[in-house]
C-alpha cells in the first residue's frame, strides 16, 4: 500500500456532496474552533475529514477519566496530556498537509485577535460554563464579520444557532448582560434550546447544578451536534443552501425523534423564554433545597 498522502484521494468519497471545485475551496479556508474536549473535538474531527486545510484551535486543559464518555481525544494513552496539542496531533495523522495554528493557554483577551486572524468561520466549543470569554469571542466575531455557530449536546440530541455578520447577534439574542454567572448559564441553554425537549427524559434532576459547574452529558448528543453544526459550516464556506440563523435555530432530539425548528424574536427577551427562565430557575432551586 502506497502510504503517500494525495489531498485529492484521501477526500475524494466526499465528491458528489460537493464538487471538485468546491472540495478545493474548502481545502483553503480557515476554520477557528475555540475548546478541544467535548464538541470541540469532534468539531475539528469531522472539519479535517471534511478537508478544511487550515486551523486555529485553542484548549488550556489536560484529558482526564471524567472526559471518556465524550471527548474525542481522552483515553488512557493521552490521560494528563494537553488536549490542544493531543488533537492536533491526531488531525495531522488525517491530513499531513494541515496548517494549524494552536493556542495551547486557552482564548484569551491577550490572544483573542490573533487567535481569530484569517479566520472564514467560528465554531463555539468553548465549556459552557465560559461565558465572559465566549461573549467576548462572539463580539469580536460579530466586528469582524466573522460568521459564527454554536451547537451543543443536549441531552440526546443537540440544539444550534447560527449567528450571520449584519443580522441578530449574539448578545442580542442571549442578553446576558449584568447577570450572574448561573443566570447567564440558564439563559445560554434555554436561547440554544427554546422548547428544552432533553428535560423529559432527565431522570436525575441532581445531576444539573450550575452553581458547581456540574451538568451530565451523552457522547450521542456530542456527535449530533458536531454533524449538525459541520453541515453548517460547508453551506456557509461554500455559499450553498439555507442557513438558519438567529433568532432562528433547530433542535434535533434522537432519543425523543423530534425536530422543532425555533423562532424567538428578541431572543431571551421574548416572553416565552423569561417564563421559560422562571422555570428552569424553579427547578434548579427546588432540587438543591
Amino acid at each position: 500500500m502506497d502510504k503517500t498522502f494525495d489531498y485529492s484521494a484521501a477526500f475524494s468519497r466526499n465528491i458528489g456532496w460537493v464538487t471538485h471545485e468546491e472540495q478545493q475551496i474548502l481545502r483553503h479556508k480557515r476554520v477557528a474552533i475555540g475548546g478541544m474536549g467535548g464538541v470541540g473535538g469532534s468539531h475539528l474531527i469531522v472539519l479535517a475529514r471534511l478537508g478544511i486545510g487550515k486551523f486555529n484551535i485553542a484548549d488550556l486543559d489536560e484529558f482526564d477519566i471524567p472526559n471518556f464518555n465524550r471527548q474525542y481525544g481522552a483515553a488512557l494513552s493521552t490521560l494528563g496530556q494537553p488536549k490542544v496539542e493531543v488533537m492536533e496531533r491526531v488531525i495531522r495523522d488525517i491530513n499531513p498537509e494541515l496548517e494549524i495554528k494552536a493556542f495551547k493557554n486557552g482564548v484569551s483577551m491577550e490572544n483573542l485577535d490573533d487567535f481569530l486572524d484569517g479566520v472564514d468561520i467560528y465554531v463555539d466549543s468553548l465549556d459552557i460554563f465560559s461565558i465572559d470569554i465566549r461573549r467576548a469571542v462572539f463580539a469580536r466575531c460579530y466586528e469582524r464579520g466573522i460568521p459564527t455557530i454554536t451547537a451543543a449536546p443536549m441531552g440526546m440530541g443537540t440544539a444550534f444557532v447560527v449567528f450571520m455578520p449584519g443580522r441578530m447577534s449574539f448578545e442580542e439574542y442571549f442578553c446576558l448582560e449584568g447577570l450572574s454567572l448561573e443566570d447567564q448559564v440558564i439563559r445560554f441553554v434555554i436561547g440554544l434550546s427554546p422548547t428544552v425537549m432533553q428535560r423529559q427524559y432527565l431522570v436525575d434532576r441532581s445531576s444539573v447544578n450550575f452553581l458547581k459547574k456540574k451538568v451530565p452529558s451523552t457522547v450521542m448528543g456530542i456527535e449530533l451536534a458536531a454533524g449538525a453544526a459541520c453541515s453548517n459550516v460547508l453551506k456557509i464556506l461554500l455559499g450553498r443552501g439555507e442557513v438558519i440563523a438567529a433568532p432562528y435555530g433547530l433542535h434535533f432530539d434522537a432519543y425523543r425523534n423530534q425536530l422543532k425548528k425555533t423562532w424567538r424574536p428578541w431572543g431571551n427577551r421574548n416572553p416565552l423564554q423569561r417564563y421559560m427562565f422562571w422555570r428552569v430557575k424553579r427547578l434548579l432551586r427546588e432540587v438543591r433545597d
